[in-house]
């Protein structure tokens, strides 16, 4: 904080002030705000009491100002948002031209380099203008003055919504006890504060009409420039605005007359005091605010008009939050703090991978069909990081509550908390956690198993968490291609076989089989309980892509689970580096059980299997599973290399259209786009050295059984 060395005008008025403010105040304010009322020696008695009882203290804070997201491009990182309450960049004094300096100063306080915070000049002026015109019709506030009524404006607008307008109104209050106080802080400023840092706080801190503040953002919304290049018109008719930014403000063609009749007083003010030459004042004068010198820039405000290919994950970012630790200590502190502004967030997306995940997505889910509701959606994970890499679905994001059959809100890849739906059943997908669980028991890849279709009694089952989830009619089940008969555990993942899965649980606990899910992150996109039915083996559970991606990923990590994370760092608005979302890792299966589950589900990948369709057979080695729900409602893939976990789901967002009897634009039949979305994901994934994988380990002899069947490699 820097001391103010005044003129000697200003040192006479700040010495005034100290020594006899509370009588002048007394008579002055009393006289300007009561005008043709005498004044009594009581009104000025009660106006030095409270004068003495109002806060003596007031600084120059940080403004409300944007906060930039950023994701990865090409290894830079390359803005993709903006987010804001209030439009503001905040500028430092050689970032704001001398014109907007000057028009400030000759149009709003022509005195401000010589008077102490209060201008006893313009009192006695407004009081006898005031007592003529029997009503207040001119104030007397000076810049630093004008600076103090923002501030109260500014904590205004960031208190919670109930109590802006009271607060706000008390704010604008004209009544005498508030402009006491206004008088007396701005005295108390201008002793702390030089007049530089005071009149530059003025240009940040001013509105320039709407959601438009200080003069940096006010030189882009309504010229197109920087305030440091705003000619001296711009600089005037931008000043001008202040005075009334409604009326004034240059968004409309309506206000361009009166704008530029109160930029000319303030050019011909300028003219008198020095600050403009007669050449530079007529030159100004000349310019005719209209459409070919007003150039209205739209702020890029919310995740609305963010990066096309970005939309929904910024819409991620801002439902994270009141989650995120460098932002405050806790949720109402990060809120706040995001409202007030100044963060630049630097998120895990990778706008390469992105690109491509999106422009996937988008040619073979079209969002216009109209035969079903037809939803689409990618994410795809970083295994050992949690790193949410891409985030894609078919339907363009729309917030304003006029969505159409091509738009929404709702975010397919995460869960309702976060701004998505109450998530699908995931189908076989799901049936990854009853392998899990059979080889946590000890149980190899390779016993015999039944992989018939039939019908089975209930109380065959063992639920320990919740026995009452047995209680009903025997549940029966078919094959989705017919398969059955006794196969090996390896064949029946290979091939998806319900029989062979159901066999499995039988000899398991399906509360086991729940809370080994729950080990690597699988929970209900709802927020609700998962269900530990005998149906649940085979997906029922509603479930959010995000999910099921980041317990693939702690499968090809060797068990070592990561938690979802989509911020690296946060920069506050001094540049200081506050750390991003904590990498949150924990081993939550055994090296064995990963690396031989991952074994079996490498034969999902290659020839027999039933995500052939989706390898990118680029030398790479995968696993994966599918997952199609009882009348092909909804489909999936879900599917690792060591390095990326990527889950993709296709189906109903409402209704129950069967997926195989759709076919996209380029025939393909509705249960087949999950793969031709998931396989150019790979391709790309594979091609960026940082996250090409290596192959899985071996499994662990113990948990294969016999003998093993030989690895097919996924480049045969």
């Amino acid at each position: 904080m820097s001391r103010n060395s005044p003129s000697v005008g200003s040192a006479l008025a700040g010495l005034l002030g100290v020594l006899s403010f509370s009588v002048l105040a007394g008579i002055l304010v009393a006289v300007m705000v009561t005008p043709a009322i005498t004044v009594a020696r009581a009104a000025v008695s009660t106006t030095a009491e409270v004068f003495d009882r109002v806060p003596g203290e007031i600084t120059i804070d940080r403004q409300p100002q944007q906060n930039r997201i950023f994701a990865t491009e090409n290894g830079s990182p390359v803005q993709i948002a903006t987010i804001f309450d209030q439009n503001r960049e905040e500028v430092t004094w050689d970032q704001v031209s001398e014109f907007a300096k000057d028009a400030a100063v000759s149009g709003e306080d022509r005195r401000f380099y010589e008077h102490g915070g209060i201008d006893p000049a313009g009192i006695v002026r407004a009081a006898v203008t005031n007592v003529a015109a029997g009503s207040i019709a001119e104030g007397a506030s000076t810049i630093t003055q004008q600076y103090v009524k923002n501030t109260f404006i500014q904590a205004a607008l960031e208190l919670p919504e109930a109590e802006q307008a009271a607060a706000y109104n008390a704010a604008i209050d004209t009544s005498f006890a508030r402009k006491v106080q206004e008088m007396k802080l701005a005295i108390t400023l201008e002793k702390e504060y030089t007049k530089e840092e005071i009149l530059l706080a003025y240009l940040n801190i001013a509105s320039f009409g709407g959601t438009t503040y200080g003069i940096e953002a006010a030189a882009q919304r309504y010229y197109n420039t920087s305030s440091l290049n705003l000619s001296a018109a711009q600089a005037a008719s931008l000043i001008a605005i202040v005075q009334s930014p409604t009326a004034l403000r240059l968004d409309n063609p309506d206000n361009w007359q009166r704008n530029t009749e109160r930029r000319n007083v303030i050019l011909n003010a300028m003219l008198a005091d020095g600050n403009l030459t007669p050449e530079q004042h007529a030159e100004a004068v000349a310019v005719v605010a209209d459409g070919s010198t007003v150039a209205l820039t739209n702020s890029s405000n919310g995740c609305l008009v963010a990066h096309d290919f970005a939309q929904y994950f910024c819409d991620y970012i801002t439902n994270l939050i009141p989650e995120l630790t460098a932002l405050g200590s806790n949720p109402d502190e990060r809120v706040a703090a995001w409202r007030h502004g100044g963060f630049d967030i630097h998120t895990t997306l990778d706008l390469n991978l992105q690109v491509t995940a999106q422009n996937a997505v988008w040619a073979n889910a079209p969002n216009d069909t109209t035969r079903l509701e037809l939803g689409a959606a990618a994410v795809s994970v970083e295994a050992g990081t949690g790193r949410i890499l891409t985030m894609a679905q078919n339907k363009i994001f729309d917030n304003t509550g006029d969505a159409d059959a091509t738009t929404t809100a709702v975010n397919f890849t995460t869960d309702r908390a976060y701004g998505g739906s109450s998530g699908f059943q995931p189908g076989s997908t799901y049936k990854v956690f009853t392998l899990l669980n059979w080889l946590e028991n000890g149980r190899g890849i390779n016993e015999i198993v039944n992989g018939s279709p039939r019908t089975i009694p209930q109380n065959q089952f063992s639920n320990r968490c919740d026995p009452s989830q047995l209680i009903g009619r025997p549940y029966e089940f078919g094959n989705d291609d017919g398969f059955g008969g006794n196969m090996t555990v390896a064949t029946g993942v290979q091939r998806s076989v319900n029989g062979a899965f159901m066999s499995m649980a039988l000899e398991l606990d399906l509360c086991e089989i729940k809370e080994t899910a729950e080990s690597i992150g699988v929970h209900r996109a709802d927020g609700g309980e998962l269900g530990s039915t005998p149906a649940s083996v085979l997906g029922t559970n509603e479930i959010a892509p995000l999910t099921m991606a980041t317990a693939y990923a702690a499968i090809a990590n060797e068990g070592v689970f990561c938690e979802a994370i989509a911020v690296d760092r946060v920069t506050g608005p001094d540049g200081t580096e506050l750390g991003g979302q904590p990498q949150e890792c924990s081993r939550q299966l055994s090296e064995d059980v990963a690396n031989t589950a991952a074994y079996a589900m490498a034969g999902v990948m290659v020839g027999g299997g039933t995500a052939t369709r989706s390898n990118p057979n680029d030398g790479v080695e995968y696993i994966g599973k599918t997952g199609t729900t009882d009348s092909s409602n909804q489909t999936w893939v879900v599917g690792a290399s060591t390095r990326v976990a990527t889950a993709v789901w296709v189906g109903n967002i409402e209704g129950a259209y069967p997926m195989r009897s759709y076919r996209n634009i380029q025939g393909v039949q509705g249960g087949v786009i999950r793969h031709d979305i998931f396989r150019p994901i790979a391709s790309a994934v594979d091609d960026i050295p940082a996250y090409r994988g290596t192959d899985f380990p071996e499994p662990a002899p113990d948990l294969v059984g016999r003998s093993a069947p030989t690895r097919r490699s996924s480049a045969d």
